[in-house]
């Protein structure tokens, strides 16, 4: 898509080169005409529809919001995944971002605003193995449920939970990927660049591990009955969709420094936005 060499990072600090090597503009030719700095106009009428039907997605504060990083995160599976940062989430600040796919053709299909529920970090061996889907189990199964216990202890008010869950204890994802029957699947697997300004000289290299879970936000009056929760098309229900992307995530690189590594697992909330609606600047 224009970028130059995109997952070479520089083996080396000591030439100062940056993540991407040569200083020349990385940013270029991207999906939407993104680039960093630039400008997205975001309509807040999707993020009240979905939070009024009990969303966890953090509502923009501004009706337009900057592009601050870009990342190309290449996973085992067609097509290509664009990630434009409106929040890095360094210094233990949360991420937001527009998570753009184009297909193999290189044609834009979906377009989904995350911002993070939560980050943990999996501090034994055993934990890790769950989260990169390596002891059969875990990233991968067919379903991730949330506990309104866990929501309350990070901070969500009882008149977020009780709309959220409604007198449920738990509120169940399903996989959206692979077999909807099968109990397990391998999550993707891939890397993510993300750079944090135009020549590439800064950002992060790191190693992830993968899976998509959505639930339908349909109202009371709906007939759940009818809905397959395995095979929701949110071209077919935009903004009764709610995405939770996990990824478990290896950093190997940060500013061309290899000794910054560390390991943890992002939550991500997402709701698919209309592709005609997003406005780049």
């Amino acid at each position: 898509m224009g970028w130059k060499d995109a997952l070479q990072y520089v083996k080396g600090a000591a030439e100062k080169k940056g993540v991407m090597g040569d200083a020349t503009q990385q940013d270029l030719h991207l999906p939407l005409g993104a680039r960093i700095g630039g400008i997205i106009q975001l309509q807040k009428t999707p993020f009240i529809r979905a939070m009024a039907k009990g969303s966890f997605i953090a509502m923009p504060v501004d009706a337009q919001a900057i592009i601050k990083a870009i990342s190309r995160v290449n996973l085992t599976m067609s097509g290509s995944v664009y990630r434009y940062y409106l929040a890095v989430g360094d210094g233990g600040k949360k991420e937001i971002f527009l998570q753009v796919y184009a297909n193999a053709e290189g044609e834009v299909s979906d377009v989904i605003y995350c911002s993070q529920l939560t980050r943990i970090i999996p501090e034994t061996d055993e934990d890790q193995k769950v989260f990169m889907g390596l002891s059969g189990y875990g990233l991968g199964d067919k379903t991730y449920c949330l506990w309104c216990e866990q929501l309350a202890e990070l901070g969500y008010t009882e008149a977020d939970l009780n709309a959220a869950f409604d007198g449920e204890e738990a509120i169940e994802y399903w996989r959206d990927a692979g077999d909807p029957e099968q109990e397990f699947i391998q999550p993707f697997v891939g890397s993510e660049t993300r750079l944090d300004d135009a020549e590439g000289m800064h950002g992060i290299k790191q190693d992830i591990y993968y899976m998509p879970y959505k639930r339908e936000l349909k109202s009371e009056e709906a007939n759940r009955d009818q809905i397959n929760h395995k095979q929701i098309n949110h071209e077919e229900i935009a903004g009764d969709v709610e995405y939770l992307f996990i990824t478990t995530e290896i950093v190997q690189s940060q500013n061309g420094d290899n000794s910054k590594r560390e390991i943890h697992v992002d939550f991500m909330i997402g709701i698919p936005l209309e592709l005609e609606r997003v406005i780049i600047l």
